[in-house]
């Protein structure tokens, strides 16, 4: 009884351990590859459980989630032959596990290797190919697009896929910072310069253009204005012909002219008026 309560014992404890190192256990950020005598004979890339022969295969794993790459900064040339400083990184995943431990022997270190040497040469040569100005005026994605063009699919091989790059930082050598400056503050006042004396040009256009409606404005006025006073003056002898034509009004008329030169004869505070009785105004009172 006690051998075979042994032997049932141990039977279990086989089970066991058989059960366990045959169960593979996935998880959804990761890869399992599963070797046999070195070689992958299987991928999992879908998480949950699944089995291996034991002790014949064994698992390793890889992430399946997004890695940063921060790159070492480092000197790139312009096509001036100006020096600048590269500093930037890249966001990278594993698109095909079995090529990456085929091709890296499933090395996140050799992977990272393969990009910084990809990602060195296509800023080298995409900063080599523009002038100093035209890689600072870039910098707001241009330039981290045309990395990511010259990459193109050169790290495909490895089972890499290159999600993003960017600088975190392109300067300029402190020993030539303060020269470039001053050419880019200098290049930009001569082009503040040049719009400045455009805008005065096309001000003193304005101007002009206004000044002279406004004086045709003002002949037209004057002219306008001349021609009412002209018709108000005839209109006016016109209303003393006709007073004159009729002798009723004619007497009416001299009568009020006379009080009016009389009005305007009286200034002063002394209003007393001595007339000679021939006099045209004497004669408008008396009736002579």
């Amino acid at each position: 009884m006690k051998k075979t309560a042994i032997a049932a014992a141990a039977g279990a404890v086989l089970a066991v351990v058989l059960l366990g190192s045959s169960l593979v256990v996935t998880n959804k950020d990761e890869y399992k590859l599963i070797r046999q005598f070195g070689k992958v004979v299987k991928v999992v890339d879908q998480e949950g459980v699944s089995f291996k022969v034991p002790f014949v295969q064994n698992v390793s794993t890889l992430p399946k989630q997004t890695l940063l790459y921060d790159l070492t900064p480092s000197d790139v040339i312009t096509k001036e032959k100006k020096t600048m400083i590269s500093d930037s990184y890249v966001l990278w995943r594993i698109s095909d596990p079995l090529k990456f431990a085929q091709s890296l022997n499933s090395s996140i270190s050799n992977a990272e290797n393969r990009i910084n040497t990809a990602v060195y040469n296509a800023t080298k040569n995409t900063i080599g190919s523009l002038s100093q100005d035209e890689v600072i005026s870039g910098r707001n994605g241009k330039l981290s697009e045309a990395v990511m063009t010259s990459v193109g699919d050169n790290l495909t091989q490895y089972g890499i896929e290159l999600l993003e790059f960017d600088m975190k930082q392109l300067d300029l050598p402190d020993d030539n910072k303060a020269s470039v400056y001053e050419r880019m503050i200098s290049e930009r006042n001569n082009i503040a310069a040049t719009y400045t004396a455009e805008g005065n040009s096309e001000a003193k256009v304005i101007r002009n253009t206004t000044d002279k409606e406004v004086a045709i404005q003002i002949s037209d006025a004057k002219r306008q204005g001349e021609i009412l006073v002209a018709e108000g003056e005839a209109e006016y002898m016109r209303i003393l012909a006709d007073a004159y034509s009729d002798e009723d009004k004619t007497d009416f008329y001299s009568y009020v002219r006379s009080l009016d030169a009389l009005k305007a004869s009286m200034t002063g505070e002394n209003k007393t008026i001595v007339l000679p009785a021939d006099s045209p105004i004497a004669q408008a009172f008396t009736g002579e």
